[in-house]
């Protein structure tokens, strides 16, 4: 099943001619799509979603995945080199990379930032989807239970 399209919450869902001052503020918001899944299943979720973007045409380094309970094993493994060399993967832009919420505030933006609620507290979740909303620049992908997302925010996505 493809993920939900959402609209994201601050943008009018249908406006038929959008002003030549509105059209800014329109691109600068990412478009929001929640993929439901369960905290078990969110990394996986994220995984399939990432695997879509790439087959259709991202480029990897477009993509940024975020994690809100237990840390992609891409990024585990590329911690146990050192937090410069992890870092220096991200500065370099080249491929997708991967990060814990908990670091999220250090990534730099990029066009899709895919969020894996696989776990973590409410008050990591609630941190981490904003932030990662701000990070996106087009398209944010919300991967786990839409109750529980939608809880988090106060409101649905």
């Amino acid at each position: 099943m493809p993920p939900a399209q959402r609209a994201p919450r601050d943008t009018p869902v249908a406006k038929p001619e959008p002003s030549a001052s509105a059209a800014p503020a329109a691109a600068s918001t990412p478009q929001i799509q929640l993929i439901p899944a369960s905290v078990e299943g969110a990394l996986d979720a994220a995984e399939e979603a990432v695997d879509l973007l790439l087959d259709s045409g991202r480029a990897p380094g477009e993509v940024l995945v975020i994690t809100t309970g237990e840390p992609h094993p891409w990024a585990a493994h590329e911690l146990s080199f050192g937090d410069a060399a992890y870092w220096a993967q991200h500065d370099a832009g080249d491929d997708v990379f991967y990060t814990d919420a908990s670091l999220v505030a250090r990534a730099a933006s990029r066009p899709v930032v895919v969020v894996a609620v696989n776990g973590g507290s409410d008050t990591v979740a609630a941190t981490a989807l904003p932030l990662a909303h701000g990070r996106a620049g087009a398209l944010l992908i919300v991967c786990g239970d839409p109750q529980k997302i939608n809880s988090v925010l106060g409101a649905g996505v």
